[in-house]
C-alpha cells in the first residue's frame, strides 16, 4: 500500500467504494485507461475505514434499527467505539438495533473493511482449496465474483458501503417481510400476500390491522399474536402483463400498511402486474422442452445475458440502466439473463424491464467454480437468497429462478470430480437449499438449478436435447460455421468477440503506436488467446487486415456475422428450439468482449445484427435437404403474409433468375420455402448472390462462397450525404458493382454519433440509404470516406 493513502483521510461518498473515492481525490489514476489498472492491486489488499458523526436529537419512537441496504463485503460496524454486527456478504441487507447505542448529540459511526482477498483466502485455507475456472478465491467470499477479475472483466477488488444506509425508528410493529404471490384466475388477477411482523416489545396490537390494497380492491385483515398474516385480493377483469412484443405492461399499486387502531405503523409498496409464467421441461420423443409459457403462450426467447454495467456498481444511474435496457429493445431483444458472477442489480433495473417488458432470468450468484457447502458460507447463501428473493419476487418481468452458472457443468466436464474426493461443492444449494426457498418466497415463478442444466444428473449437464446448454467451443476452438450443427433446445450462452467502438476504443488506450498486440490493447483483452482467437476466427471468412483500421472493421464484422449466423439457424428451428441468450450485450468497461454495447455504451456492429437476426418477423436462408431454403419465422400473435422475391444476380446487378414469395405463416409459428432450383444454384459461385426482399423491408443477400473468395470489384462508391436535419443526416450509397460489409463508422467523428445500420450491401442500380445520429452535423466529405466508410471491397480489390 502506498505510504500516502496510509496517512490520508478522504472524503467518501455513499453510495460509492474506495477505488471511486480514490479517483475523486486525484490519488489514483483512472483504472480504466491504458495500464493503469496494474497499479491498483493494493487497494483491495488493504483495510478501510469509514467514519461519520450522526447528529441524533432522539426518537419518539421506542426503536432505532441500522440499516445498510448493501456492505462490500467484509466489515465491522462500531457506534461510539462499541461494536454493533459484523457483514460478510456484499449481496444481502443488513439491519442492527442501535436503540440502546444513540445518545444526544453526536454520534461517532464507523464502519471498518477487511481486505476481501485476505477473507477470501483465509476461509479456502480453513476449508481447503476446490475447483476454480480462475486463480482466485472469489468461492469463498459472498461477493461479486467478477471483482476478482473475469475474461472480460478487470482484477479490481473493491470495498465500501455500495447501497444507501440510514436509522430507521419505529415503535408497535413493522412489517418485517412481506411475501407476495401474483398470478390470475380466469379473468381475475390474484394476489395473495403474506406479511410476517417485527415488534418492539411494547404489545399495542389488540386492535392492529392488516390493510392490503390492490389496483382499489381492498381487504383488511385482522392481526393476532405474532405468527404470519396472510390475505388474498382479487381484482376482477384485471389488465394482463405481457412480455414485449405480445401486448401491453399494465402496473398496478399493491400496499400492505400495518395499523395499530387508527394509527398506521409501517406501509410497503410495490408495483405489479398480472400475469403467469411456467417452464415447459416435459420430455418429448427428441428430449425434454425448455420453453416459457407466458400467460399460457409459448414465447420464443430473444435474449442476451447481462454483466454489471459498471466495475463499480453505485456508479449506475437509473438512467444508465434505463439506456441499456432500451437498448436492448433497440437490438429485438426480449429477455435479459442477470448472469451469476455479478450481482443482484439494483431495483431500478427491475422495475424498468417491468414498466418496458423486457423479461429477467435472474441467476443466483454462482459462476464457474466449485462452492462450499459448509460454514462460514452455508447460512450466508441462505440469508442472501432469501433476501433477495423476498426483494425481486414482486416483479411482473421476473420469469426464471437459476441456481448457477455453469457450476455443474463444470463437475461433468472440467475435472472436478478427481479434485473433489467426494466433498460438497455447490450442488446441494443448486437441488435443495435454493428451490425450497423459492418454492417458499416466491412460488409462482419457475426455478431450474443451473445453466446449463439437462434436468437431472443422470444426463450431461450440457446435452443439446435437453434442458438448456452454452456453446463455447466456436469461440474457443472450432469456426464459428459449427453453430450449424447444432439443434438445441435452448441456448442460454453462445458468443464470439470484437473490439468496443473506435472512439471507446482510443479514449481508453493511447498505446504509440496502437495495435492489436500493444500494451494497452492485450491489458484490454481478457480472454485466454483473445486475439489468436479473433485471427483464427477470421481466417476462413475475410480478408487479413493489413493495418490496424482494417483488423478492427473485420473483427467487428467477423463478431456480428457469427452470431447472426448462429442466431437465425436457431430461430429457424422454432418449436423444436425455443430460445437464445447471447453473450452478452453489456460491458463494465472498455474492453475487446463479446458485448454488443461496449463499456462506453456504444452499439457495435453486433448489436445491428441482434436487431436483424431478433426481428420479430425475421425472412433467412438455411441449408436444406437438397439445396437451400427460406424460413419465415413469425413470434408474433398475428399471422404474417410475407410478399416479396427471391432474384439469383449477378455482382454486376444483371438478373438470373427470380422466384416470388406469398405465404402465410401463423402466429408464434413457421414457414419453410424451398428455392427453386435456378435460385438455389449458381454459374458463378464467386460472383453472383441471391437478393432476397421481403414486405418491402431492406433487402438482405446471401452469398454462395466465402466473402475472401468472392471476386469483388474496386469500385468508386456513390455517396450522397443529405442535410442534418434534427440530429439526423441520411447517406445514400450508390455502386456499379455489388458492394459487401457496407460499416459506417461515426463515432470517429463525433463520438456520440451513431448509424442506423451495420454490414449492409450495396446492389447495382439501388440506392441503399443509411442514416446517422449526430449532435451536430457531420462533415461530408470525411463521413463518406475511409475510415469512417468501410466495405469488403477496399480490401480486396
Amino acid at each position: 500500500m502506498p505510504q500516502r493513502a496510509r496517512q490520508l483521510s478522504i472524503p467518501a461518498t455513499v453510495p460509492g467504494t474506495v477505488h471511486t473515492d480514490l479517483l475523486a481525490a486525484g490519488l489514483i489514476d483512472d483504472p480504466y485507461l491504458d495500464l493503469n489498472e496494474l497499479g491498483d492491486e493494493w487497494i483491495g489488499r488493504t483495510e478501510w475505514a469509514y467514519r461519520t458523526t450522526i447528529d441524533w436529537q432522539g426518537s419518539a419512537e421506542e426503536r432505532t434499527d441500522l440499516v445498510f441496504d448493501g456492505l462490500d463485503t467484509v466489515a465491522i460496524i462500531t457506534l461510539n467505539g462499541v461494536e454493533i454486527g459484523r457483514t460478510f456478504n456484499q449481496h444481502r441487507t443488513y439491519r442492527f438495533d442501535v436503540t440502546s447505542q444513540l445518545t444526544t448529540g453526536e454520534n461517532a459511526l464507523e464502519v471498518r473493511f477487511a481486505s476481501a482477498w485476505d477473507h477470501a483466502e483465509g476461509v479456502g485455507a480453513e476449508l481447503g482449496d476446490l475447483p476454480n475456472a480462475y486463480p482466485t478465491p472469489f468461492g469463498f467470499i459472498r461477493k461479486m465474483a467478477a471483482n476478482f477479475g473475469w475474461d472480460w472483466g478487470p482484477q479490481l477488488v473493491t470495498a465500501g458501503i455500495w447501497k444507501g444506509a440510514r436509522l430507521e425508528s419505529w415503535s408497535g410493529a413493522r412489517l418485517a417481510e412481506v411475501r407476495t404471490a401474483v398470478t390470475l384466475d380466469g379473468d381475475t388477477g390474484v394476489a395473495r400476500v403474506t406479511a410476517l411482523l417485527e415488534t418492539s416489545g411494547t404489545d399495542a396490537g389488540a386492535d392492529r390491522t392488516l390493510v392490503v390494497d390492490v389496483a382499489g380492491q381492498r381487504v383488511e385483515i385482522p392481526v393476532s399474536g405474532d405468527g404470519p398474516v396472510a390475505a388474498e385480493v382479487r381484482v376482477p377483469d384485471v389488465a394482463v402483463w405481457w412480455p414485449r412484443g405480445m401486448g401491453a405492461q399494465p402496473l398496478h399499486d399493491l400496499t400492505v400498511e400495518l395499523h395499530d387502531g387508527a394509527e398506521m405503523r409501517d406501509e410497503w409498496t410495490r408495483r405489479i402486474g398480472f400475469r403467469t409464467v411456467e417452464l415447459d421441461t416435459r420430455e418429448d420423443a427428441e428430449g425434454s422442452a425448455f420453453t416459457f409459457v407466458i400467460n399460457g403462450i409459448p414465447l420464443f426467447i430473444r435474449g442476451a445475458n447481462w454483466i454489471p454495467d459498471d466495475c463499480f456498481p453505485s456508479r449506475i444511474t437509473p438512467e444508465r440502466y434505463r439506456d441499456r435496457i432500451e437498448q436492448s429493445i433497440g437490438a429485438n431483444l426480449n429477455l435479459l439473463r442477470v448472469w451469476g458472477g455479478g450481482i443482484y442489480e439494483r431495483d431500478e433495473f427491475y422495475d424498468i424491464c417491468d414498466e418496458l417488458g423486457v423479461l429477467t432470468w435472474q441467476d443466483f450468484l454462482f459462476a464457474c467454480a466449485a462452492y462450499p457447502e459448509e460454514e462460514p458460507i452455508r447460512s450466508e447463501v441462505i440469508a442472501e437468497a432469501r433476501d433477495n428473493v423476498l426483494r425481486l419476487s414482486t416483479h411482473a418481468s421476473l420469469v426464471l429462478w437459476n441456481g448457477c452458472n455453469e457450476n455443474i457443468w463444470g463437475w461433468f466436464d472440467w475435472n472436478w470430480q478427481s479434485q473433489l474426493e467426494g466433498r460438497t461443492w455447490g450442488l446441494g444449494y443448486y437441488t435443495e437449499v435454493l428451490p425450497e426457498i423459492v418454492a417458499e418466497l416466491d412460488p409462482t415463478t419457475p426455478y431450474w438449478p443451473g445453466s446449463p442444466f439437462s434436468g437431472s444428473m443422470e444426463f450431461h449437464a450440457n446435452d443439446p436435447a435437453r434442458g438448456n446448454m452454452h456453446i463455447w467451443d466456436v469461440w474457443n476452438r472450432v469456426d464459428y460455421t459449427v453453430y450449424g450443427e447444432y439443434r438445441p433446445r435452448f441456448v442460454s450462452e453462445f458468443g464470439f468477440q470484437g473490439p468496443p467502438t473506435w472512439s471507446t476504443l482510443t479514449r481508453s488506450i493511447h498505446d504509440v503506436p496502437l495495435t492489436p498486440d500493444s500494451p494497452g490493447m492485450l491489458l484490454h483483452q481478457k480472454a485466454e488467446d483473445g486475439n489468436g482467437k479473433l485471427a483464427r476466427g477470421m481466417a476462413p471468412h475475410l480478408p487479413e487486415p493489413q493495418s490496424m483500421e482494417d483488423w478492427h472493421y473485420l473483427t467487428q464484422l467477423n463478431q456480428s456475422r457469427a452470431i447472426v449466423f448462429g442466431t437465425e439457424w436457431y430461430r429457424s428451428q422454432r418449436g423444436h428450439c425455443m430460445g437464445t441468450i447471447v453473450w452478452q450485450i453489456n460491458d463494465c468497461w472498455p474492453v475487446t468482449s463479446w458485448a454488443a454495447v461496449d463499456g462506453d455504451g456504444r452499439r457495435k456492429p453486433l448489436w445491428h445484427g441482434l436487431r436483424r437476426a431478433n426481428a420479430e418477423r425475421l425472412a433467412t436462408v438455411q441449408p436444406a435437404d437438397d439445396g437451400l431454403a427460406l424460413v419465415l419465422v413469425n413470434d408474433s400473435r398475428e399471422p404474417w403474409t410475407a410478399e416479396g422475391a427471391l432474384r439469383r444476380l449477378g455482382f454486376d446487378g444483371g438478373m438470373l433468375a427470380e422466384q416470388a414469395v406469398s405465404v402465410t405463416v401463423p402466429a408464434l409459428d413457421r414457414v419453410t420455402v424451398a428455392l427453386a432450383a435456378e435460385i438455389a444454384h449458381p454459374g458463378d459461385a464467386a460472383a453472383e448472390l441471391v437478393s432476397v426482399e421481403i414486405d418491402g423491408a431492406r433487402a438482405f443477400s446471401h452469398v454462395f462462397a466465402e466473402d475472401k473468395d468472392l471476386a469483388l470489384q474496386a469500385t468508386d462508391l456513390g455517396v450522397v450525404i443529405g442535410p442534418w436535419v434534427d440530429g439526423r443526416q441520411d447517406v445514400e450509397l450508390i455502386a456499379d458493382t455489388f458492394v459487401r460489409g457496407v460499416c459506417l463508422f461515426p463515432d470517429r467523428l463525433d463520438p456520440a454519433a451513431w448509424a442506423d445500420d451495420a454490414d449492409v450491401d450495396v446492389i447495382p442500380g439501388r440506392t441503399t440509404v443509411l442514416t446517422v445520429a449526430s449532435a451536430e452535423p457531420l462533415e461530408p466529405s470525411v463521413l463518406g470516406t475511409h475510415p469512417v466508410l468501410r466495405s469488403l471491397n477496399d480490401l480486396m480489390a
